[in-house]
C-alpha cells in the first residue's frame, strides 16, 4: 500500500433498521460510517484501536461535522472513501466521502477531529511517545485542509 495520498474505501450495504419513516437513511447512521470508515483506514495502516488501547493511547472524538447532499436508501451498496488530512503529534483529522456505489452520487461528506490521550484522559504527543506509528499516519496524510 502506498501510504502517502492514502484513500480508505469501506463498503456498507444499508440495513432497514438504518432507514426512517421517511424511507431514507437518519441522519445519525452516517457518523457510525464515518467511524467505520477511520477504523479501516488504521487497520489498513496496520493497527487496530484495540492495539492503540493496548499501547496505552486513545483518540476520542472532539468534533464531527456532516454535510448531507442526497439520501442513501434501503439495501443501497455505498463506499465510505476515507483520508486522514492532519496528522500531528496531539491529534488527528480524517475527511469523509460517501458515496452510492451503482451511480456514484455524492450522499455526504465530512471530517472528524480526534485527540490523543492517555488511559487517564491527559494528551499524549504521539510523535514522541511512538514516532513509528506517528511516521506512518503522518505520511498517509494528505495534508489537504487548513
Amino acid at each position: 500500500m502506498n501510504a502517502s495520498n492514502y484513500v480508505s474505501q469501506s463498503s456498507i450495504r444499508v440495513r432497514y433498521q438504518e432507514t426512517d419513516q421517511m424511507g431514507v437513511v437518519y441522519h445519525s447512521n452516517y457518523l457510525v460510517w464515518f467511524e467505520i470508515g477511520r477504523t479501516d483506514y488504521t487497520h489498513d495502516l496496520g493497527y487496530s484501536y484495540r492495539e492503540l488501547e493496548k499501547l496505552g493511547v486513545m483518540l476520542p472524538l472532539i468534533e464531527v461535522k456532516a454535510n448531507y447532499r442526497a439520501p442513501a436508501r434501503y439495501d443501497d451498496e455505498v463506499i465510505v472513501y476515507t483520508t486522514c488530512t492532519e496528522a500531528s503529534g496531539s491529534r488527528l483529522i480524517f475527511e469523509y466521502e460517501i458515496k452510492r456505489k451503482r451511480d456514484q452520487v455524492l450522499l455526504t461528506t465530512g471530517h472528524s477531529v480526534h485527540v490523543w490521550v492517555n488511559k487517564e484522559m491527559k494528551r499524549v504527543n504521539m510523535k514522541e511517545k511512538f514516532p513509528d506509528l506517528f511516521a506512518k499516519l503522518a505520511a498517509s496524510a494528505t495534508q489537504k485542509r487548513t
